[in-house]
């Protein structure tokens, strides 16, 4: 294994020689050789600005002294894609899992409970966060990645609780309708399962499960195939389309606004159609959120066995909101609100939105889940997206976001204490 930054091309090379050198899928009993670095750590470093060369130098010596170190690929896949160099980082994941799918990390001084957590392949967006909703505890986590090919799950390391950690997405519904039967006498608790309510979190799903509730809105979402897009684009009066501009439309499977576009004109959505190459899109009408200041705000919110925790509040004049990008590092009276929402939620926000809440935790119906929301002026929520994988972390400089320090520790705390109780085991906190 070449010795090289982890831009270099080689490195490329050397992950996609060893995923193609093992052509036989390894069994899922088989576990890595070594512990896991994990993704959290890669992700607070680079936030903290901190130099990973080390880290990353490591990864590769111990690649150098054993070329199928499975558990070292898989961090280089972590660093990278915290990095957002998502094609290496898929070519080191690949390169991973094709020498073992079972991987171990340990918490603190280890020696708690043991947690089994079912993953697949993919981005920070395609499993439950764990790494994050971990930190502070002593537990044991075993992941094992499973594919659509999955047929049995024997041989897997003792644990005393289980969690369906994938997303719902077009790559991993067969994964999920598979898990309910392979899990159907599984011998430990098992969190967020029965897995096809998480197979039912597509916008269209979600559309249907809060189409009756009148303290949320959840825009209408409805898959239209390319062609459909294409007809209406040259002919609107004759369209098949339910409605028309303003519209927003998104590719099936798309998140964190890869491919979402406000259109607003028959030229624009000639342009979109030529930049997209998707052949099914969901398409939904656009709801304008905006305040009386013309700022969009947009709210994150985890639920843990049914209680709410507010992850951010984020602030934009653009209303297709990331936090990353809404300019909460440069204005400093956007922080100051957030600070307000974070620090006032249970007694504020929870209180106004109870019987939105309630309805959410109940029509979703999973031990964990997060929501992506804003406020309407007539009082409800507007739900743009439910998923068991929303980024959560505690990477935010504790200087310029020290009102997000506690939140997130309560909110970390609130989901391991969720796991200890379903396992029915006691455990030691590591709160260094």
């Amino acid at each position: 294994m070449p010795h090289a930054p982890a831009g270099d091309p080689l490195l490329s090379q050397a992950f996609m020689t060893i995923a193609a050198s093992s052509p036989v899928r390894p069994a899922l009993s088989v576990p890595a050789r070594h512990p896991l670095i994990g993704v959290a750590a890669m992700v607070r470093g680079l936030e903290a600005r901190r130099d990973m060369a080390p880290v990353w130098d490591g990864l590769v010596a111990r690649l150098d002294a054993d070329p199928e170190d499975a558990a070292a690929l898989l961090d280089m896949s972590a660093l990278l894609m915290a990095r957002k160099a998502s094609v290496k980082a898929e070519q080191a994941q690949a390169a991973a899992l094709s020498l073992c799918r079972q991987f171990h990390r340990t918490y603190g001084g280890g020696g708690g409970l043991r947690l089994l957590a079912f993953v697949t392949a993919g981005d920070l967006m395609a499993n439950t966060p764990l790494d994050f909703l971990l930190t502070g505890s002593d537990f044991e986590l075993d992941y094992v990645y499973l594919d659509p090919d999955v047929s049995d799950l024997s041989g897997l390391p003792a644990h005393d609780l289980a969690i369906v950690a994938i997303a719902e997405s077009p790559e991993n519904d067969p994964i999920l309708l598979r898990l309910d039967a392979l899990l159907a006498d599984w011998p430990v608790p098992v969190l967020n399962a029965p897995a096809g309510r998480i197979a039912s979190l597509t916008r269209d799903g979600v559309c249907a499960l809060f189409a009756d509730e009148p303290t949320v809105l959840s825009p209408a979402a409805v898959r239209v195939p390319r062609a459909d897009l294409e007809d209406h684009m040259r002919n609107e009066i004759g369209s098949r389309l339910p409605f028309s501009y303003p519209m927003v439309v998104r590719p099936i499977g798309s998140h964190a606004g890869n491919g979402l576009e406000r259109i607003t004109s028959r030229d624009q959505l000639t342009l979109y159609l030529l930049l997209q190459k998707e052949t099914e899109f969901f398409i939904s009408p656009f709801i304008d959120y905006s305040r009386e200041d013309g700022l969009f705000r947009k709210q994150r919110i985890a639920f843990i066995d049914g209680a709410a925790y507010a992850v951010h509040g984020a602030t934009s004049q653009d209303w297709m909101i990331h936090y990353v990008n809404a300019g909460m590092r440069q204005h400093a009276e956007r922080r100051a609100e957030e600070a307000v929402f974070m620090g006032g939620f249970e007694a504020d926000y929870a209180v106004r939105h109870a019987a939105a809440f309630r309805a959410l935790t109940e029509r979703i119906g999973l031990d964990y889940f997060a929501i992506d929301c804003a406020e309407l002026a007539d009082g409800r929520l507007l739900l743009f997206e439910a998923d068991i994988a929303m980024v959560i972390h505690d990477a935010d400089d504790p200087q310029m976001f020290p009102y997000k320090v506690e939140p997130i520790r309560r909110l970390f705390t609130a989901f391991q204490d969720l796991l200890i109780r379903r396992a029915g085991k006691g455990s030691t906190r590591n709160v260094a």
